[in-house]
């Protein structure tokens, strides 16, 4: 049996996951959101945003899971959860280890597997994808092609990773330089990306009311990786939507400041069809996308 589009699954969750993290200083744990039934189910990696963790994005998580999807989300070392202080020699490279904790999901599936009562057998790891929301969307990004570029102008390490077929980013933060406000310049250096490389098929999400205090620029600073990467990609832009999207980060998550059900569930609807015809070309269920009043979807 494969999930359909029609049908709305019961699911398990399952955490702590522990993974093996070398290099990260401990153990890597992870949330697993899986259908209780269906065969050859994608995969979908989640990057939380800034301090948050493996329990957040519940109105995604959750949905996807129950359209169909398996979700796997790490808890980054940056989650208040974790209460890293600022003079860990790790706090200034968190961004890179965000990075490896994606690798580290995806190089340890059989274990993802085995942790969730009646999942053997049933992963598709041929249909990968990575998402994320704000830092959790340049974590993910990276994995797409994105790369940072140096102080010196040169362009850094290409992460990309040929077993992740598509991106869901939302909220992603544009380019650096003289758009970054100066806290944004000195305290976050590898907000200073380049898309060009971003080949990897990719759903972008920006809200025409976020307002960054990282960048001197207005909304359409978010809407930069659409514009600026190759290769296909959509926007959403979702009319009146704040950083948090309507409230995507938690059911009750004090990040929420544009609290809009309607907005919730029109993206959770969004990027189920993105995903399910990214990730299987004889899919059609994103062309059938209706127009929305909600906000304005383009691709290219």
């Amino acid at each position: 049996m494969t999930a359909t589009q029609a049908t709305v699954l019961p699911v398990i969750s399952v955490k702590p996951v522990t993974l093996a993290a070398p290099g990260r200083g401990e153990d890597l744990p992870v949330r697993v959101t899986a259908p209780t039934l269906g065969d050859a189910l994608p995969i979908v990696v989640f990057s939380h945003g800034f301090g948050s963790s493996a329990d957040g994005y519940g109105p995604l998580a959750d949905y996807w899971a129950a359209h169909g999807f398996v979700v796997v989300q790490p808890t980054h070392l940056d989650s208040r959860t974790r209460a890293l202080p600022a003079e860990d020699p790790r706090t200034p490279e968190v961004w890179k280890l965000r990075v490896e904790d994606l690798r580290h999901v995806l190089d340890q599936l059989d274990t993802v597997e085995a942790a969730v009562p009646g999942l053997h057998g049933r992963l598709d790891r041929s249909r990968i994808a990575v998402a994320g929301h704000s830092w959790g969307a340049q974590s993910a990004s990276m994995l797409l092609g994105a790369r940072v570029l140096e102080a010196d102008g040169s362009v850094g390490e290409d992460l990309t990773d040929p077993r992740v077929k598509a991106g869901v980013l939302l909220a992603l933060t544009g380019t650096g330089g003289a758009d970054l406000t100066p806290f944004a310049a000195e305290h976050f250096p590898f907000m200073n990306p380049s898309f060009d490389g971003m080949t990897t098929p990719a759903l972008i999400v920006a809200g025409d009311a976020d307002q960054s205090m990282l960048t001197t620029r207005g909304p359409d600073w978010f809407t930069d990786p659409y514009r600026l990467s190759p290769g296909s990609k959509s926007l959403v832009t979702l009319f009146g939507a704040e950083h948090s999207l309507g409230g995507i980060p938690g059911y009750e998550a004090k990040e929420t400041t544009d609290e809009s059900p309607e907005r919730v569930a029109l993206l959770q609807e969004l990027t189920v069809a993105y995903l399910r015809s990214a990730l299987d070309p004889a899919d059609d269920s994103w062309a059938a996308v209706p127009e929305t009043p909600l906000g304005r979807i383009e691709s290219r």
